[in-house]
C-alpha cells in the first residue's frame, strides 16, 4: 500500500479514484479506499483531492503547497510563453561571471516537478564547475576516434594541446560551467533539462546544448561513468548543457523551417 488516507477528511467524493491511472482507488461506504493495484505513486489522487485527505507514504514527512492561482483555466497566458519561446537562441558567448549555488537550486527546483517515465523520478544531475578542464580531457580522449569525421573534435584536441590556437573553445566557447543530465530513460533526461534551460531565462541566463560532449557516453560509456562515481553506471549522459550570463543579447526572431504536421 502506498498511501496515507485519512477517513476522518475523506469525503467519498471520489474525484481521486476518477484520475487513478492503475485503478488503485475505490470508494466503499463513502471512504476512499486503496486497492493495492500496482500504484506507481504519481501523486494525482494527492493533488486533486479537496480535502486534504490523500497523502503518498514516499513523501509523508515532506511539504506540498496549495497552487495559487484561483484555478484558473490558463496557468499562464499563450502569448507570454510563446514570447519565451520566439526569444530563446542558443547562447556561446558568456560573461565573466559564475553561477553561484543558490542559483543552481532554484533552477532544479523545475526539474524536481519534471515528469518521467513510468514516474521513476531517476533524473539526476551534476554541476560541473572546478572538474571541468579534467572532464573535457576525459571525453577528448574517448571522441578522438572520430575526429576524421568531425572537424570540431579536432579542432577540441588542437585547442586543448595548446590554447592559444583558439580563441574560443571549440566544445564549450565562452561557458564555465555544465550541466550534466544522467538517467536510465533519454526521454526524461532531456524534459528534465529542458525544464532547467527554459526556467533559467528567468534568472537572465542562457547556454546552449553540446552534442559532442555526449558522444563519450556513446562511444565508451564504462569509461566515461567511472568519472561519476556517485551515479548509478546503468544510467545514461543523455544531456549536457553550457550555461552561463549571456555577453550579448539578439535583437529579433529569425524564420525556421517550416514544421510538417499532419492530422490523420
Amino acid at each position: 500500500m502506498k498511501l496515507i488516507i485519512d477517513d476522518d477528511n475523506c469525503i467519498g467524493c471520489g474525484i481521486c479514484a476518477s484520475v487513478c491511472i492503475r485503478d488503485n482507488i475505490i470508494i466503499v461506504e463513502g471512504v476512499a479506499l486503496e486497492t493495492g493495484s500496482n500504484c506507481f505513486e504519481c501523486g494525482h489522487c494527492m493533488a486533486i483531492c479537496k480535502n486534504n485527505a490523500i497523502n503518498l507514504k514516499l513523501f509523508k514527512n515532506q511539504e506540498y503547497r496549495i497552487i495559487d492561482h484561483d484555478f484558473k483555466d490558463i496557468p499562464v497566458e499563450y502569448v507570454d510563453l510563446l514570447r519565451l519561446y520566439k526569444q530563446r537562441r542558443s547562447i556561446r558567448w558568456f560573461k565573466n561571471k559564475k553561477i553561484d549555488k543558490l542559483t543552481f537550486d532554484k533552477l532544479f527546483e523545475g526539474a524536481y516537478y519534471s515528469p518521467s517515465a513510468q514516474n521513476e523520478q531517476d533524473v539526476e544531475f551534476v554541476v560541473l564547475d572546478e572538474k571541468t578542464d579534467e572532464f573535457l580531457d576525459l571525453v577528448y580522449d574517448i571522441i578522438k576516434v572520430e575526429e576524421d569525421q568531425f572537424f570540431r573534435i579536432k579542432e577540441f584536441g588542437e585547442y586543448l594541446k595548446d590554447k592559444s590556437t583558439k580563441k574560443y573553445n571549440p566544445l564549450l566557447w565562452g561557458g564555465k560551467q555544465i550541466i550534466l543530465t544522467f538517467s536510465s530513460d533519454k526521454t526524461s533526461a532531456v524534459i528534465a533539462n529542458t525544464r532547467v534551460e527554459l526556467l533559467a531565462y528567468s534568472l537572465g541566463l542562457g547556454g546552449f546544448y553540446s552534442l559532442f560532449l555526449l558522444k563519450a557516453d556513446e562511444i565508451d560509456h564504462i569509461r566515461l561513468m567511472k568519472f561519476f562515481p556517485q551515479i548509478n553506471p546503468e544510467k545514461h549522459l543523455y544531456s549536457s548543457f553550457i550555461i552561463g550570463y549571456p555577453k550579448i543579447k539578439f535583437r529579433r526572431t529569425i524564420p525556421h523551417k517550416k514544421i510538417n504536421v499532419s492530422y490523420q
